[in-house]
């Protein structure tokens, strides 16, 4: 795994410290409903993708797909293989959703099928697997609730494996329109034999428009180039740059670059630490009253040839003629009247250093000199180790209060854990292929996704504490690569005590952060708002001036919730049989 070389920087001004709680409102949220015609199907996960990678990838996923060109443009796909789409303009005028594309009858049919996934690539094109290994790019013409055109494939290919689509891209590169796709898989690894035995892998497609034999009014489009990265864990964030220049990922285990066009890539051969074996230069050991130090020296060496000067914070020891062998900053003052030297076997040279304060002991005998070796007598290791006695039992308990119970892991809360220390976000050159940025995310856990400006990468949300940070890449910007865009307070701690939790989002603009469990609640955490009448902090004797308001809706469905999207007014939630719309704010 590439070294950290980044960290993110929280901008202060967007951190409200003085932050009490949500306060619970029992306004009614607005919720309307359609029926769908045809159920949208959720795919189960088989018996043999059981790991806990195929439930994050697969067994989590988000079936409601959100239009970040069209505002209030929700679509799906069905059981039927129908992508729909429905745009909302009036809440108690909703229509039926209308199909878009059909996906052929002959597809979908793998053992291992998937669901179907989609992606908008652009404001007229959008990328779509059918779940069991085809790809699909439509051009769609303007979508949104004006458009009744149906959708045209202009590129489909059978990659022989079941993936879901993560994220496309649509740019022109001198002229050349050229659509970047992300697919994820999970696949048997017979190299993995002491984890789960499988891998996770990444494949980053470029496809690009050729002349057909009617010139450039009759475009193809063929692949240009393909980038397999691999690793152990399904990232909670991976996203192209909007100009196909880099990649981002944020997982809890590291990936790399395994296969261009169906090469290996040769891996990068760790640098060797200039770690130089050499055989210390001086001995040093110590009291509590003063320091000895056994200096090597060249043999035959006179007294008359030693250069020795002492101060009581330096020293300077060498011999005529030759660079100084001990020179520096002593770790502390000493009394030079009461320091000596001597030599010995006419090999070495004894310094002895009185301590001006007797007691605390030193770390190092220069500071930052590494080349002598301390020596420690059997007095101070009896010592050491009587110290720290009370650090080790052999009693599984070693508690000294007997009385009270060991900690039990099972006690902990989600909200007490962390994600794990690899955790890492990464941004990959497409060029080189190398990790150019790498933050490690600690104990930042990630939270989700959310697309804010279709122009730009995706925004990701963050634990940082308790509150909850939204990120904007800036791909552009090297010494500025994620800015902090927003933060929703104490939403990191509120959404850890969700244990029935599936998905989380918010509005592009910020205004809420919404929480879906697995059926029918909605949990909706509004930014403060002024409030209309008087209110008075009874604890701390002040008028309150916002009051930061927490919602919950609950669906008239007993079945599992399969998509959550969210939208500035609206928040869209899709069951088998229906699509809620439930209004969240009034322009």
């Amino acid at each position: 795994m590439a070294a950290s070389n980044y960290s993110l920087k929280v901008n202060r001004e967007l951190l409200d410290p003085g932050f009490e709680s949500y306060r619970l409102s029992l306004d009614a949220i607005p919720t309307y409903s359609v029926e769908l015609d045809a159920a949208v199907e959720e795919v189960k996960l088989k018996d043999t993708q059981y790991t806990l990678e195929h439930m994050r990838a697969f067994g989590m996923y988000n079936y409601l797909h959100l239009d970040p060109w069209y505002e209030d443009s929700v679509l799906f796909v069905d059981c039927k293989g129908q992508v729909l789409g429905l745009t909302v303009t009036l809440d108690t005028a909703l229509g039926k959703p209308r199909e878009l594309y059909r996906i052929p009858a002959d597809c979908g049919q793998s053992e291992h099928r998937l669901c179907a996934s989609l992606s908008l690539t652009s404001a007229t094109w959008a990328a779509l697997s059918d779940g069991a290994g085809r790809l699909y790019l439509l051009r769609t013409g303007k979508r949104g609730d004006s458009s009744h055109a149906k959708w045209e494939p202009l590129f489909s290919e059978d990659t022989g494996e079941p993936f879901t689509v993560l994220h496309s891209v649509s740019h022109v590169p001198e002229g050349v329109h050229t659509m970047e796709v992300l697919l994820l898989r999970i696949q048997k690894d017979p190299q993995e034999t002491k984890g789960s035995g499988y891998s996770v892998s990444l494949e980053w497609i470029t496809v690009a428009s050729t002349a057909g034999q009617g010139g450039w009014l009759e475009k193809k489009y063929e692949v240009k180039k393909r980038r397999v990265l691999t690793g152990k864990s399904v990232p909670h964030y991976a996203a192209v740059e909007p100009q196909g220049k880099g990649l981002m990922v944020a997982s809890d285990k590291p990936f790399a670059f395994t296969h261009v066009d169906g090469r290996p890539v040769e891996p990068p051969h760790p640098e060797p630490m200039e770690v130089e074996k050499t055989d210390p230069i001086y001995f040093w050991q110590q009291t509590a009253e003063d320091v000895t130090a056994c200096v090597r020296m060249p043999e035959g060496v006179t007294k008359e040839e030693v250069q020795f000067r002492l101060t009581a914070d330096r020293i300077r020891l060498g011999v005529q003629g030759f660079p100084s062998i001990l020179e520096g900053q002593l770790h502390s003052s000493v009394d030079p009247e009461a320091s000596a030297w001597i030599i010995k076997d006419d090999k070495s040279l004894e310094v002895t250093l009185q301590k001006l304060t007797e007691g605390p002991l030193w770390s190092e005998l220069l500071t930052g000199d590494k080349r002598g070796e301390y020596v420690v007598s059997d007095e101070q290791a009896a010592l050491l180790h009587e110290r720290l006695t009370f650090l080790t039992s052999e009693d599984l308990n070693g508690n000294p209060d007997g009385d009270k119970p060991p900690c039990n892991s099972q006690e902990l809360e989600d909200c007490d854990g962390f994600p794990e220390d690899g955790s890492s976000l990464t941004h990959f050159d497409g060029e080189s292929l190398k990790p150019t940025r790498v933050v490690n995310l600690g104990s930042h856990q990630f939270l989700f996704s959310v697309d804010v400006n279709p122009s730009d990468m995706p925004c990701f949300c963050l634990r940082h504490d308790v509150d909850a940070l939204v990120w904007q890449p800036r791909p552009d910007q090297p010494s500025d690569m994620w800015e902090h865009v927003a933060t929703f307070n104490a939403l990191g701690y509120v959404q850890a005590s969700k244990r029935d939790k599936k998905f989380a989002t918010c509005a592009p603009n910020f205004s809420y952060a919404s929480l879906g469990e697995c059926l029918r609640r909605a949990f909706i955490y509004r930014q403060p708002a002024p409030v209309e009448t008087v209110l008075f902090n009874r604890r701390q004797g002040r008028q309150v001036g916002q009051v930061a308001k927490q919602q919950v809706a609950s669906l008239d469905s007993d079945k599992p919730i399969l998509g959550f999207r969210a939208t500035n007014e609206r928040l869209y939630m899709l069951t088998s049989s229906h699509l809620f719309v439930l209004k969240v704010n009034n322009n």
